[in-house]
């Protein structure tokens, strides 16, 4: 389980890091990762809300309410970990995809891990590109 201080409560939330973030997809999921662009986040990583956040979505297309929650519940299993790993202040959205319902753990962190660095390389690019710009 995830701790309240690591996941997306709020709509808001949600709908500004699918808007912002940086998307990759999968054949069993589709993350976006907005990576906030504050200089001094790393140096305060202590402070509340600086933490990694994520949020799920496991639309009816993946399957009854059983295979939804079964499919979360891997899902936040396999973002735990990985969390500590994304820069201070990041918000990560991951959704399931049809194909999700039928995945071992092992299938949804690999492709996890795919496109959460495939989604950093993104973040990364545009963030250089920005400051090229500004």
């Amino acid at each position: 389980m995830l701790p309240s201080t690591s996941r997306l409560r709020r709509s808001q939330e949600f709908t500004e890091t699918v808007r912002r973030g940086a998307r990759a997809g999968r054949p069993l999921l589709v993350v976006h990762l907005d990576v906030r662009s504050e200089p001094d986040a790393a140096a305060h990583r202590s402070r509340p809300g600086d933490d990694p956040r994520a949020g799920f979505v496991v639309s009816k297309a993946v399957g009854n309410s059983v295979v939804r929650h079964t499919v979360t519940r891997r899902l936040r299993h396999v973002v735990r970990p990985r969390l500590s790993g994304l820069p201070a202040g990041s918000r990560l959205v991951v959704r399931a995809l049809p194909d999700a319902a039928a995945a071992t753990s092992d299938q949804l962190a690999a492709d996890l891990d795919a496109a959460l660095e495939r989604a950093l390389r993104r973040a990364a690019r545009d963030a250089e590109s920005a400051e090229v710009a500004g």
